[in-house]
């Protein structure tokens, strides 16, 4: 047991209870104190654990025995003060068990908690310093984190981040934004299809080309709770600078979800 305040405050109370009920004795007939010393050993209990709960019960059941022979005066004990010595040696015992315990618990569980969050914490610093956007939804499509990634290539403010939009808010916020490359009459079907995906949990890889250059490849996750993972990888840079010119089409190829260039590419070969 470590010595503190919270340690020494169950038995300094006891003791204290204890000496001013023998002085208001002395005055007017004043009841046993036990009641008061039990709720004292919760107390004790809650502040400072189980060492400190029990040392209060100890020193609450000697109290009320010293308080019983101040009482009394040299007749000593009767029976039914024996009696209620006990019963309140068990009760201050099985209260400094319950409230002792029940603290370590919730400490353990609080301590649990924080190394939760901690590890969360860590892990939402890390997804945003990687270049793939990260989407993660709950059962209800609801996003419960967005990466930085993410919120750069659809230009997503922070505010609208934060605030854990549904996904179809945050392809209508696409939408409305331009950054994808489409015709106007097309959007609503790629909106759909999207949404449609998520919903069954496909994992089939498509490409999303961007306004701006840039080609996303798409996949859905599902996760054992029923939310999602959403990541947008960044496939721009298959043709590489240092690749043949003449195998240009072929590369570009492989950002089309259609495979048109590739076939342009084979028919050209041939």
């Amino acid at each position: 047991m470590r010595f503190g305040w919270r340690a020494i405050s169950g038995p300094a109370l006891t003791a204290a209870a204890l000496l001013l009920a023998m002085l208001f004795d002395r005055v007017i007939p004043t009841p046993s104190p036990a009641p008061l010393f039990v709720c004292i050993v919760a107390l004790a209990g809650a502040l400072a654990g189980l060492a400190s709960a029990m040392t209060t019960a100890v020193v609450a059941v000697i109290g009320t025995a010293l308080f019983f022979l101040h009482h009394h005066g040299v007749s000593g004990y009767g029976p039914a003060d024996l009696v209620r010595l006990g019963l309140l040696a068990i009760t201050a015992a099985g209260t400094a068990g319950i409230t002792g315990l029940m603290r370590e618990r919730l400490l353990g569980t609080f301590a649990a908690e924080r190394r939760s969050h901690a590890t969360a914490a860590r892990l939402s610093a890390a997804l945003d310093q990687v270049d793939i956007g990260i989407v993660l939804l709950d059962a209800e499509t609801r996003a419960e984190f967005i990466n930085r990634a993410f919120r750069d290539y659809f230009a997503v403010p922070d505010e609208v981040a934060d605030g854990k939009p549904p996904f179809i808010a945050l392809m209508y916020h696409g939408r409305d934004t331009g950054a994808f490359e489409l015709p106007e009459d097309e959007l609503g079907t790629f909106i759909a299809q999207r949404m449609e995906m998520v919903r069954v949990g496909d994992a089939t890889p498509i490409n999303i080309k961007l306004r701006n250059g840039e080609v996303l490849r798409f996949v859905c996750t599902a996760l054992p709770d029923g939310g999602r993972m959403l990541s947008y990888t960044p496939v721009t840079d298959l043709v590489r600078h240092t690749d043949a010119p003449s195998r240009a089409d072929y590369y570009r190829s492989l950002r089309d979800p259609g495979n048109r260039g590739l076939i342009r590419y084979l028919r050209i070969a041939e």
